[in-house]
């Protein structure tokens, strides 16, 4: 494959038209509230259009985690790249971005009080709590998933612990732990495991 072209995605539909994949990233940006995005967009993006398959879908979001800036923004940009290359991408952050940013600005500018009110807490708790369980979800998937063998499942342990238990910073455990998990995979791939 040559630098900047997208890779042809072996799924069930064909490659939607740039236009298609903004308004797609739209729709989940629009009505995805509170966290639980990378959930949203399998479901969406696996399951119901068929533009990615899970293990694609899994290997970007892991690259979108690893890089800066926001996972969702990232995990856009990745898959709009593969089904549209360098305008995908475009559409893809754009979609991801764009209509709910211009969604909160107005709803700020309308209720500032409303968010004053009790009951506006009590709905984002609640929306807040079926986020976290959609992030859950994805994390026990992508761990099932990456969970083969003792190597895989002792660097995601020690990352777990380092993280939450010691409380040392994520930027410092990644930097520790990718070149153990890179080697790992290179080597599984050499001998065609």
């Amino acid at each position: 494959m040559a630098d900047g072209e997208a890779l042809v995605v072996e799924a069930e539909a064909p490659a939607p038209a740039v236009l298609e994949i903004f308004l797609a990233f739209s729709r989940v940006g629009l009505t995805s509230f509170g966290g639980g995005l990378s959930g949203w967009m399998m479901r969406e993006f696996v399951q119901r259009r068929r533009w990615v398959d899970e293990g694609e879908f899994l290997s970007g979001l892991a690259l979108a985690q690893a890089l800066p800036g926001v996972n969702v923004v990232n995990l856009s940009i990745w898959i709009g790249f593969r089904l549209r290359g360098g305008p995908g991408a475009l559409a893809g952050a754009l979609g991801m971005i764009v209509p709910p940013m211009l969604l909160a600005v107005a709803l700020v500018a309308l209720s500032g009080t409303l968010l004053q009110s009790p009951l506006a807490y009590k709905v984002l708790a609640g929306v807040a709590a079926a986020a976290l369980g959609l992030s859950l979800q994805m994390g026990l998937r992508a761990a099932r998933r990456a969970a083969r063998g003792v190597v895989p499942v002792a660097v995601m342990a020690i990352t777990f612990l380092a993280i939450f238990q010691a409380g040392l910073p994520l930027l410092w455990v990644v930097a520790a732990m990718a070149p153990v998990s890179i080697a790992w995979s290179a080597w599984r791939l050499r001998r065609g495991a």
